[in-house]
């Protein structure tokens, strides 16, 4: 399991279009990716987890993905961010 804490540069945070995007770019690993604030972690797969998180931009975030896949899993999503 890989584990990345970082703060999210998107403008507009991970609200809607930006969330949907981040879920697409998931989607496509097999690992499976996790995102957290604080003590709550959401599967990163699922919209309406990250929606529920209300992340904004500034926000610090950390990403876990594990699976056979998630250094490039890690990768690709810290760059979005």
């Amino acid at each position: 399991m890989l584990e990345k804490e970082l703060t999210v540069k998107l403008k507009d945070g991970l609200r809607a279009r930006p969330a949907a995007l981040f879920v697409q770019k998931a989607s496509r690993f097999k690992a499976n990716v996790y995102l957290g604030i604080d003590e709550r972690i959401i599967n990163a797969k699922s919209i309406m987890g990250i929606m529920s998180l209300a992340i904004e931009y500034g926000t610090t975030v950390r990403i876990l993905t594990d699976g056979i896949d998630e250094d490039v899993a890690l990768t690709t999503l810290e760059k979005y961010l």
